[in-house]
């Protein structure tokens, strides 16, 4: 039996219970494949992330999985990857399909450093494929509110790590609303971002549904801040703004933009550290 050291972390969190869980799973060199998948799952978080030490351009080796795939991008884990690797004042990590990413300290928390996503509006034949078996358009299959479908704008990813639609609505009210069918949207290959202006001392809020890569309603997804942050910059004409998940836990952002980069900022706090043996 091998013995290998596991540690749970609230990123983008100032306290426990809430931000976004993630494990994290300091290696000497990879396992299968199948059995991080397998740990992921026992975990059943959104997130569990793997490392294993690296020379070059980067400290470590960073993949993440969900309980049910790999995927090419993850904020959080990263953000907690960091918390629980750092040992100057930056750790960086090489990624499979993200390139470089950096979590750096930044008084009593962190910034992380990620490829922005850029989004371009969609509508009419753009929007076909991204439909459920039934034919159910995206946005008929996050809320029930007919005046929230009436006036929301769809906005598709052209570029970045990860298929992302940010649908925006008017109000904040309307994106508390959201309801989505998990599992009619699960039929739809996409990062789903819901978003509108905040309130409460926050620029901006969001929520975000990944059941098609076995998340239903990420708590707080530094990855959707990466398309977020150049949405938003671009519409209240500033290079920085503070953000608002409003999943049931929560969690707060600060967000800059810096060129082809988003730098986002949180705390972590570790709530579990302990010992996986396989």
């Amino acid at each position: 039996m091998s013995e290998y050291r596991l540690v749970q972390v609230d990123a983008f969190a100032n306290r426990p219970f809430t931000g976004n869980p993630a494990a994290v799973v300091p290696l000497e060199e990879w396992l299968a494949d199948a059995t991080m998948q397998a740990i992921a799952e026992e975990n059943n978080l959104s997130e569990t992330a793997f490392t294993v030490p690296t020379t070059g351009d980067a400290d470590y080796e960073l993949r993440w999985f969900t309980p049910t795939t790999e995927v090419a991008l993850c904020g959080h884990a990263t953000l907690a990857s960091g918390h629980v690797l750092i040992e100057g004042e930056q750790v960086r990590f090489r990624t499979r399909k993200a390139g470089i990413l950096i979590v750096g300290r930044d008084g009593d928390g962190y910034t992380l450093d990620l490829p922005v996503t850029l989004v371009a509006e969609a509508t009419g034949e753009a929007l076909k494929p991204f439909v459920s078996h039934d034919g159910s358009a995206l946005v008929d299959l996050l809320t029930q509110d007919a005046a929230s479908r009436e006036t929301c704008r769809v906005f598709l990813s052209y570029q970045g790590a990860e298929a992302t639609a940010i649908v925006l609505f008017e109000d904040e009210e309307a994106v508390r609303r959201c309801a989505p069918d998990m599992k009619r949207l699960g039929e739809i290959e996409l990062m789903v971002i819901v978003t509108a202006p905040g309130s409460d001392g926050h620029d901006v809020v969001s929520r975000v549904f990944v059941p098609a890569w076995g998340v239903d309603e990420d708590p707080v997804t530094g990855s959707a801040h990466g398309a977020l942050v150049p949405f938003w910059c671009d519409r209240l004409g500033r290079d920085r703004f503070t953000a608002f998940q409003a999943s049931r836990r929560g969690g707060a952002l600060t967000c800059r933009r810096d060129g082809d980069r988003a730098i986002l900022g949180g705390q972590c706090v570790t709530v579990i550290e302990g010992t996986l043996s396989l």
